[in-house]
């Protein structure tokens, strides 16, 4: 019977760790100040949901000083520059979609595609984490479902005026995801982040949202692959 090779610890405190590392928490400061953005402009958008929006708004704020603690413990510089323009496609996506008053594009990207890019990629580090990101990461990660929760309600609730919308919205952004996840690859990897293991989770999540909101099986495959055809 073949012996199983043991996991090779990780070094946190490695140059190549930490150089990996002021990109990868970039990424999540800025995915997170990006929510908390979103969140605020959708509260202007839907003046309905003002105040449960502006509290995940709150929330996204408190997330983001917990990453920023995250890298200060590590004693790493977040690459802040590099973070804005990861997410600068998706970033003016939205900004576009919310001066024409779309709200379900808005929608889609930030409490779909951003929550679940995030939902995956936390659910990948936290095996891999050191204790104190592992900590802060675990109770994030919890909060991100109930954002995600909030876009797929109002979705469900609204679905046959919002199918076309979101369908195109998805043709759109869905493959930028892919674009980014290539960015990524090398510095996820350093930090013990598998690729495959980060695609297939944010298939599973996102592929579960389409599903709550009302789409089909077929549909949801059919959209998935939009991403797919990114790769």
């Amino acid at each position: 019977m073949p012996q199983l090779e043991a996991t090779p610890e990780i070094d946190f405190h490695s140059e190549q760790y930490k150089d990996a590392y002021s990109r990868i928490n970039a990424i999540v400061i800025e995915g997170e100040e990006e929510a908390h953005s979103n969140y605020q402009k959708l509260a202007e958008l839907m003046p309905d949901d003002t105040d449960q929006l502006m509290s995940l708004a709150r929330m996204e704020n408190r997330h983001k000083k917990g990453f920023q603690a995250c890298g200060k413990n590590l004693s790493v510089e977040a690459d802040m520059d590099f973070a804005r323009e990861f997410f600068s496609e998706l970033h003016n996506n939205f900004q576009v979609a919310a001066a024409e008053g779309k709200i379900v594009t808005c929608l889609l990207i930030q409490s779909l595609i951003i929550e679940c890019f995030a939902i995956s990629a936390y659910n990948i580090y936290i095996p891999v984490a050191d204790d104190f990101a592992r900590k802060i990461t675990e109770g994030v990660v919890k909060d991100e479902y109930l954002h995600l929760n909030y876009g797929e309600e109002w979705l469900k609730a609204n679905f046959e005026a919002s199918k076309a919308e979101l369908e195109e919205a998805n043709k759109a952004n869905l493959p930028l995801v892919w674009k980014m996840l290539n960015r990524v690859d090398a510095d996820a990897s350093v930090l013990g982040m598998e690729r495959e293991a980060l695609v297939e989770d944010f298939m599973i999540q996102y592929g579960e949202a389409l599903t709550n909101i009302g789409f089909t099986t077929r549909d949801v495959m059919r959209m998935s692959a939009h991403g797919l055809a990114a790769v």
